[in-house]
């Protein structure tokens, strides 16, 4: 019984934080948080840190073993998230929850039926932390974080996540990158020295 109390606790304030966040809101940040959600708006980030990998590693093999790391860390992130956790867990997003009619929909979006855990999440710590751990930059790493941490704040705004649902997803995604940072130690040809990558 106090397991179930304990438990109903948790989910209790799982969902009130979600409504909290989902509560406040104003029409500017609709079309704030819609646009800082939508994947497509990540693609200048990417093409902008690829960059920087080159810039910074300027070994051909080197720099196609990370991009390769990269996709692996964020393909099996997603892959976990929605092949594996949530038709596993089957735990409805708050925009398919009766319970929780109505929240806050902006542009009619609701989400697949699952939500546990948040694949977007996972896939934006896994390639910020990966570029964190493999770039060595204070600044990058805040800006990375502070990238990670708004996509997060999005999906709850517009109601498709529990904050359970983000907080699983982030450690799924820094498990991959650590685990491909790991192997990319191991694999590139500086025996390892991530850090000192260069030269023709």
């Amino acid at each position: 019984m106090a397991a179930q109390r304990q438990k109903t606790k948790v989910l209790g304030f799982d969902t009130d934080i979600l409504l909290w966040i989902n509560g406040h809101s104003a029409e500017w940040l609709d079309e704030v948080m819609w646009t800082v959600s939508q994947t497509k708006t990540w693609i200048p980030i990417y093409l902008l840190l690829a960059g920087f990998i080159v810039k910074k590693f300027r070994n051909w093999k080197a720099v196609l073993l990370i991009l390769v790391g990269f996709g692996i860390a964020v393909g099996l992130s997603d892959f976990v998230c929605s092949g594996v956790l949530k038709p596993f867990v089957c735990r409805l997003r708050p925009t398919h929850d009766p319970a929780l009619d109505p929240l806050h929909l902006v542009n009619g979006y609701v989400g697949g039926r699952y939500g546990f855990c948040s694949s977007h999440a996972a896939n934006t710590m896994a390639v910020g932390l990966l570029f964190s751990l493999l770039y060595k930059d204070a600044r990058a790493t805040v800006s990375l974080m502070t990238w990670v941490a708004l996509v997060c704040y999005s999906r709850m705004y517009l109601g498709v996540h529990y904050p359970s649902d983000i907080i699983c997803g982030l450690a799924v995604g820094a498990l991959w990158a650590a685990l491909v940072y790991w192997a990319l130690r191991r694999w590139l040809p500086s025996g390892g020295e991530v850090a000192r990558q260069g030269g023709s």
